[in-house]
């Protein structure tokens, strides 16, 4: 928890990557070492954490991707056991960050719970810490392709999607128009689902790290759940999302993220 709580931290000295950094222009292969990263989508300043959760200081908003909360209890239902901590691991993460910032609103982008009935095998106690995180705050839960309906007894309220003044709030990343690369409407959005990850090589090995995409009009956020994957930013789904490869990746350090432009991660 120590780990979690100095990682946080790290955004008390956060700044906007310069633009040099953001052109690759760092030494390293491209790679611009930042202590917590400010990250501008449609022209609002929003901080990148350390720990996967983005943070919108103007209005006191911590936004989160994938918790999948309850997958030990979904997969052991199929037969695969693993251990059956990853909620109360994910919920103990999200504290630290919750309490770092005291957000007013919370916002989960979406496949929050593992599967339809996720909700139904909270513990009693992941219930409880869950409740305790939400206490005075507008918990706002966005549908997502795995938890498509409201869950039963889990505070808060559900949405399909969230716009709140330029930006637009949902669990799957839209399209590039084929024509502009670019939204159709005149907002930025900021996404889930995809889970993505970057691999870079540095100083002659390989490296996979989860991270923030974005090209300044769209952000894909890294999951944040304890039994989450990754999907190389590489893939073709963001080509789809960006309409190429012209976006920059903000990976995860074990203290700081690193600005590599997409075209120089490896697939």
């Amino acid at each position: 928890m120590e780990g979690i709580r100095r990682e946080s931290a790290a955004v008390r000295d956060a700044r906007t990557i310069s633009p040099a950094a953001a052109d690759g222009g760092a030494t390293d292969g491209g790679a611009a070492a930042v202590a917590g990263t400010t990250l501008v989508v449609a022209g609002v300043p929003l901080v990148a954490d350390l720990s996967g959760a983005l943070w919108w200081p103007a209005r006191r908003t911590l936004v989160v991707a994938d918790l999948h909360l309850e997958k030990g209890s979904a997969c052991a239902v199929r037969g695969a056991l693993l251990p059956p901590f990853d909620t109360a691991e994910t919920l103990e993460r999200l504290a630290w960050v919750i309490g770092f910032y005291d957000p007013t609103r919370v916002i989960a982008l979406g496949d929050s719970f593992h599967d339809g009935e996720g909700a139904d095998r909270l513990a009693t106690e992941n219930r409880a810490h869950l409740g305790a995180l939400q206490s005075g705050r507008d918990w706002v839960w966005i549908a997502g392709n795995h938890d498509p309906e409201p869950a039963r007894a889990v505070g808060g309220r559900f949405v399909d999607t969230l716009v709140d003044g330029p930006l637009l709030f949902r669990h799957e990343p839209s399209a590039a128009s084929p024509a502009t690369g670019s939204l159709a409407a005149a907002v930025g959005e900021i996404a889930g689902h995809l889970h993505p990850c970057a691999r870079i090589v540095q100083r002659g090995r390989s490296l996979t790290r989860r991270c923030f995409a974005t090209d300044g009009r769209r952000l894909v956020m890294p999951a944040f759940g304890a039994y989450t994957g990754g999907l190389s930013v590489r893939h073709r789904a963001f080509a789809r999302v960006f309409g190429g490869d012209a976006f920059t990746t903000h990976l995860i350090g074990d203290s700081r993220l690193y600005t590599v432009p997409a075209v120089r991660c490896i697939a």
